[in-house]
């Protein structure tokens, strides 16, 4: 296995002994291509059935109706498909459609989305509101900004406000005044490394994660600032590594001392561990724990989850 011998040792460390080899193995062992029912442009079912009659082998997934995944070898005709050129599929790692689905976002709420692009998890909030409502969705890069407004645009979601801001600040012209804040925060990527593509994972460094955990730690104030008392905030990332997880929520928790809770998750598939207590000798606030690990199995690559509620300021 090419992935560097440091990455090795560290996740040897932070997983369940038992689940190391099959997490391992799962980097370099073909993956099935998964994707979402675009519901904001027609129901699942009838795409199942289109999509079947093409000739795709399709597996639904089983804790999620509008959601299915097809072998690897038909990825690249799944991109060709009418319903993908029409927008009527967005392709997702399973793991990365859970924190909408945690966030729980309802009808007729004001919603932020504070890093959002390409916009995969704004779609799903959109869809789960019914195009009602209101999200805001902000970027910082320009680039990646207007890939995110394309891809809203040909998907549908007409309740969404893009915003080409820093979401670090984002909190000082717009303090409490989300009732949600989704934010899936930008990480080393640890989850989506692949042993048979190196660029996946070429400039991965334990300086890389440290620059990382520097800049979720701002926007994770920043999410929190935004955010109503009483509201939920779910933060999530596609990386291992505990300082970019575990340490960010324990951080949060001390900074706004009782304003902060960290609420129970039940997640519908079994390959979840509970957040670390601990990381290399630092202890992290108790409630961490109720925090969630995805771990790598069946096509749904390493997340973490943690969804935590306002209760003062």
């Amino acid at each position: 296995m090419p992935l560097p011998e440091a990455f090795r040792d560290r996740l040897t460390a932070i997983l369940p002994p038992e689940c190391f080899a099959a997490c391992w193995q799962s980097f370099a062992a073909e993956q099935p291509t998964a994707f979402r029912a675009n519901l904001l442009k027609g129901p699942a079912d009838a795409l199942g059935a289109e999509l079947s009659a093409a000739g795709f082998a399709l597996t639904p997934l089983a804790w999620k109706a509008d959601a299915f995944v097809v072998p690897a070898a038909q990825r690249r005709a799944l991109t060709e498909c009418a319903a993908y050129r029409q927008g009527r599929i967005y392709i997702q790692n399973p793991s990365s459609m859970v924190p909408p689905l945690v966030l729980a976002p309802q009808v007729g709420e004001r919603i932020l989305d504070l890093g959002a692009a390409p916009g995969s998890k704004t779609l799903q909030l959109a869809e789960l509101m019914g195009n009602q409502g209101s999200i805001w969705a902000v970027e910082s890069v320009r680039g990646r900004f207007f890939r995110l407004r394309d891809n809203l645009a040909r998907h549908g979601a007409e309740n969404v406000q893009t915003h080409l801001a820093d979401g670090t600040r984002f909190w000082r012209k717009h303090g409490e005044q989300f009732d949600r804040v989704l934010l899936d925060a930008p990480c080393s990527s640890e989850g989506r490394f692949r042993a048979d593509a190196p660029k996946t994972w070429r400039y991965w460094s334990q300086k890389k994660i440290r620059e990382a955990s520097r800049k979720q730690q701002r926007l994770a104030y920043a999410a929190v600032q935004c955010l109503k008392p009483g509201g939920v905030l779910v933060y999530s990332t596609c990386t291992f590594a505990p300082e970019e997880n575990e340490a960010i929520i324990s951080r949060l928790l001390r900074q706004f001392a009782s304003a902060l809770t960290i609420e129970d998750i039940a997640l519908p598939f079994a390959n979840v561990a509970s957040g670390l207590r601990q990381w290399r000798g630092k202890a992290f606030a108790a409630q961490v724990q109720r925090a969630k690990r995805i771990l790598p199995a069946g096509g749904m690559e390493g997340f973490f989850v943690c969804r935590l509620r306002k209760t003062g300021m």
